[in-house]
């Protein structure tokens, strides 16, 4: 069960406004024709975006998944040396303001078990690559180890800095933001089935694999030879639209769990117009006439899309409280459900201890 969670949300937010000079192009290297207030004010209406948060710039992403790290072992009373192991789910590793090489040796499990002082050599340290949904399956993984009865606790934290990956030409690039969310999960007895109850994971990389991908600027001139994260949008909106329901009622029959049981689903935060299709979809593909108002709380409109980053932190906000209009309760069923780059789905379903 998860015993503590913690987050890092880098302070003071980007709005939208930051984006009225930028030099928006298309694919072809073309200037956007539309006034940029034009794409900025579509982009929040598509998206609920208003700002994002970026990391301090003397920071790297091993340092924010070490201070959630911290937030989550100071939550826990946790002892760190008592940790089986720690699990950092990222995508583009260390990279530093004003350079677009990504630094992954060693790896950023290892970093932040040296931050985090952890002398215990047993305490073993692990990344893992998953696109956006790498912090559940980086959940799902431990909940596999713990299940073996060879492990007893495992931290997994989620963290990224999509600010640095990003082309300044664009318009994905609004999108982006910076953060990183910690879960310890730890194996206890108990006589009625609480914690996780069950998850599901699909990878679809025949024919979606590139949907993200790293490709150059929009401004090849000014950007030679540099990648940047590229996103076919539209395709990814069909895709999760199509998958993740799909993974989120087989994770809920593996359960045994009905979708009118469901107190709260905790959706990656994609985008505001993204994850109000899929609540639909599903609810539509359960023969429910409507999604309850309070089930899906949302952080998207002022953190922007952290990645990996998004479901810890808003799972740390929801259990600490700091989500006006939504709160968990002991005997509660959440789902959990991600969607991102391979393309990979994977939902999980945990109940809350009393």
């Amino acid at each position: 069960m998860i015993v503590a969670t913690g987050s890092h949300i880098p302070p003071g937010g980007v709005p939208n406004e930051r984006f009225l000079e930028r030099d928006f192009r298309s694919a072809d290297g073309k200037r956007i024709d539309k006034p940029t207030q034009q794409v900025v004010a579509q982009f929040e209406s598509i998206t609920g975006i208003r700002e994002r948060r970026y990391a301090c710039e003397g920071t790297v992403t091993s340092d924010i998944a070490a201070d959630a790290a911290r937030q989550a072992l100071r939550s826990s009373g946790i002892d760190g040396e008592q940790l089986d192991y720690i699990i950092v789910a990222h995508n583009f590793g260390d990279v530093r303001a004003g350079s677009r090489s990504p630094d992954l040796v060693p790896s950023l499990a290892a970093r932040v078990k040296a931050r985090l002082k952890i002398a215990n050599p047993r305490t073993a340290a692990m990344d893992l690559v998953f696109g956006c949904p790498g912090w559940l399956q980086g959940m799902i993984q431990a909940d596999y180890m713990i299940r073996s009865g060879e492990v007893r606790r495992v931290m997994v934290i989620g963290a990224e800095i999509l600010s640095r990956v990003s082309d300044p030409h664009d318009r994905d690039s609004m999108i982006y933001a910076d953060g990183a969310g910690a879960a310890i999960l730890e194996g206890r007895e108990s006589e009625a089935p609480v914690g996780i109850l069950a998850h599901a994971v699909r990878s679809d990389t025949l024919e979606h694999s590139t949907l993200l991908a790293m490709g150059p600027s929009y401004d090849p001139a000014r950007y030679d030879g540099d990648l940047f994260l590229k996103m076919q949008g539209r395709k990814v909106y069909r895709y999760a639209v199509q998958t993740v329901p799909a993974a989120i009622r087989e994770c809920l029959d593996r359960a045994g769990v009905s979708l009118p049981s469901v107190a709260k689903l905790l959706l990656h935060q994609a985008n505001g117009k993204l994850d109000q299709a899929v609540l639909n979809a599903l609810y539509e593909s359960c023969g429910m006439e409507a999604p309850p108002r309070d089930v899906m709380p949302m952080t998207i409109s002022w953190l922007g899309n952290s990645s990996v980053a998004t479901l810890p932190t808003l799972l740390d906000l929801l259990s600490h409280q700091k989500l006006d209009g939504h709160r968990l309760h002991g005997g509660d069923v959440i789902v959990l459900a991600s969607v991102g780059a391979g393309m990979h789905a994977n939902a999980m379903v945990y109940r809350v201890p009393d």
